[in-house]
């Protein structure tokens, strides 16, 4: 079978609902890279709390984090690295009016630093719950320009926070809404989703789309899906994902199911 870019949402696709790999998972997807595959994470996490899934696959090739923002390979001075970076006045700026704007906790991050406000027990695999005094976000700590804001708020103030931030900063960042019981907005630069560095690397290797293949469960997995070669929605996707991807795993994340796809698709045996 020709080269392939495989294209993996890590949460509700290739993790189970522990956030874990299972052993089946990582020799499946070690069996495709050793049959010479690009086996490629793309997840909306950061770099902090993806790269220990990454090594634990085992894989060399490039991944993508914060939903297409950053494309490198961990470990490696990669020449192709790149970053799409968002402002200081943006995120000095919400830290100004986060009372005002119904907003808790404001991470702002770019690949190996996180800096926030405060510290937060609400999602500790995603929120920092420990800040040494240098991650406060602050005008003087936040030396460098960010990669992606997060920001946990205060759900009736969904809409005013949206609002402000189009208003003022629209015609450069967009913001998305997490999906989930969580009253979590991600914003990131405008037009930068998953599938722009899924098709960064498709160049980089000169794979063709027809030989991308991409795996989502949630909103953020759209764009993806839906420019891939064959887009593949989990058996526990969302029904809009659903509705527009080439497939739907027949098991869903907590059962291998992509493993299971992943097998049967490329005929291989582990």
């Amino acid at each position: 079978m020709d080269k392939h870019l495989i294209a993996l949402d890590l949460d509700g696709t290739t993790l189970n609902n522990q956030s874990k790999l299972t052993n089946e998972t990582i020799a499946t997807l070690r069996a495709l890279a050793r049959e010479g595959h690009i086996v490629s994470i793309i997840t909306g996490r950061p770099y902090r709390i993806a790269q220990h899934i990454y090594d634990q696959i085992g894989i060399k090739t490039p991944m993508v984090n914060f939903n297409g923002a950053l494309t490198h390979i961990p470990h490696e001075h990669w020449d192709k690295e790149y970053e799409v970076e968002l402002t200081r006045e943006l995120a000095l700026d919400l830290l100004d009016n986060h009372d005002a704007l119904g907003i808790k906790t404001i991470t702002v991050e770019n690949k190996h630093h996180v800096w926030a406000n405060q510290a937060s027990n609400d999602l500790p695999e995603f929120l920092p719950n420990k800040l040494n005094k240098n991650q406060l976000l602050t005008p003087n700590n936040l030396t460098e320009k960010p990669i992606a804001l997060t920001i946990q708020y205060q759900p009736e103030h969904e809409t005013d926070i949206i609002k402000a931030v189009n208003e003022k900063y629209g015609d450069f960042v967009e913001p998305r809404v997490w999906g989930g019981p969580y009253n979590i907005l991600e914003l990131i630069h405008r037009g930068t989703h998953k599938e722009s560095g899924m098709f960064y690397i498709a160049k980089q290797y000169q794979i063709d789309r027809q030989n991308i293949i991409a795996f989502g469960d949630e909103h953020n997995d759209f764009e993806m899906l839906d420019a891939a070669g064959r887009g593949v929605a989990m058996n526990n996707a969302i029904p809009e994902l659903k509705s527009i991807a080439n497939d739907v795993t027949p098991i869903d994340n907590d059962h291998n199911g992509l493993a299971k796809y992943l097998r049967d698709y490329f005929k291989i045996a582990i």
